[in-house]
């Protein structure tokens, strides 16, 4: 008898999740993206319903809500959280803790200072030649460590992305010739209809000294299905584009993310990962490996790995700089050269990126 596959494995336990949660969900339903952002599981409800819980996971989920940012998983995401242990790695980054609700020493609701650089509604200038164009305060799932927790899903922020405030960032950027470079995120831009989506990026490729327009992303690794062949095609008329995606840990690389960048691929849009260094998630040598030697094979450049931004409320999450230049250092000679990313701190107040690099200088963060 032939052994089963690892993608006939993950294809029979996804439509047993599917079955058993969702039963009245096709496989039609679950592979369409509109059906996957409409059954977001948004309540501890929701997700006790599907996820046995551990003691921690079940007192973060029954504190009240006003204290920590909005939940939100994908039913795709949570038959990744359903395959983990309580509190695996997964679910630590989906799963509230009662530790957000601490402010430890530097931590900041804004740790960017995206505020105080922004220079219309939704767009951000904290270089001289680049923006950030936040395209949208929704996120598929909603990350327990996320920089823009102060925003993410709430309802004043989108009303920030009507068409008249497209209209006020673009003004800009047409009368800023400095600007080459335009980034566009949120939120997750992405969760934007193909419609919306494109009309923001022509009304950008038409700005002559825009050179450069990149996505961040993380819908690859949470909602594979919504990059559909539609989807690329409108995006491979657009090059030169590159987008940003954020994997953190091996256990997103499935079948369903491994084609949902093959499509982005064959459309001609190279992919760069982005991971944030976790503690107890991705923090050690094997997981960062695994992880990046995975991303080679699905055609991920593994670009930077961010030491955790100083956000309110992401202490218990925040590894150390020590800790990444020990992976870093690991790496050297484990992996090949490709599979070694950056090392990036985002200086507090908008300052911009500063490498850590392997090794260490004086006037490095320690």
């Amino acid at each position: 008898m032939s052994q089963e596959t690892p993608s006939k494995a993950f294809a029979r336990r996804e439509a047993a999740f599917r079955k058993r949660w969702f039963p009245a969900a096709a496989a039609a339903d679950w592979a369409d993206w509109r059906w996957q952002l409409r059954h977001r599981a948004r309540t501890a409800a929701e997700f006790a319903r599907v996820l046995p819980l551990s003691p921690r996971e079940r007192r973060a989920l029954a504190a009240p809500a006003s204290w920590r940012m909005p939940l939100a998983a994908t039913p795709y995401a949570l038959s990744l959280l359903a395959a983990e242990a309580p509190d695996g790695p997964l679910r630590r980054t989906l799963i509230p803790d009662v530790r957000e609700a601490r402010v430890g020493k530097g931590e900041l609701r804004d740790p960017l200072g995206e505020a105080a650089h922004a220079v219309a509604p939704g767009l951000i200038r904290s270089y001289p030649h680049k923006a950030l164009l936040l395209a949208t305060a929704d996120c598929a799932c909603f990350c327990r460590y996320c920089t823009r927790a102060r925003t993410a899903g709430k309802s004043t922020c989108d009303k920030t992305r009507t068409d008249p405030d497209d209209a006020q960032a673009l003004a800009w950027l047409r009368r800023t010739p400095e600007i080459r470079d335009v980034l566009v995120s949120g939120g997750d831009p992405l969760t934007l209809g193909d419609a919306r989506l494109e009309k923001l990026l022509k009304s950008l490729r038409a700005i002559p000294h825009i050179e450069l327009i990149r996505i961040g992303t993380k819908i690859p690794a949470v909602l594979p299905q919504r990059v559909t062949p539609a989807l690329a095609r409108m995006l491979k008329q657009h090059r030169p584009l590159w987008m940003s995606l954020h994997f953190t840990h091996p256990s997103e690389l499935t079948p369903r993310a491994a084609a949902a960048c093959a499509r982005l691929l064959d459309a001609g849009i190279p992919l760069m990962n982005q991971t944030v260094l976790l503690r107890g998630i991705n923090d050690d040598l094997d997981t960062m490996r695994r992880l990046n030697e995975g991303l080679l094979k699905i055609g991920v450049k593994p670009y930077y790995l961010h030491q955790g931004d100083l956000a309110a409320g992401t202490a218990h999450l925040r590894s150390t700089v020590a800790k990444g230049r020990e992976i870093l250092r690991g790496l050297c000679g484990l992996t090949t050269g490709y599979a070694i990313p950056l090392f990036m701190f985002d200086r507090p107040g908008g300052g911009g990126k500063v490498p850590l690099g392997p090794g260490g200088t004086r006037n490095q963060r320690k």
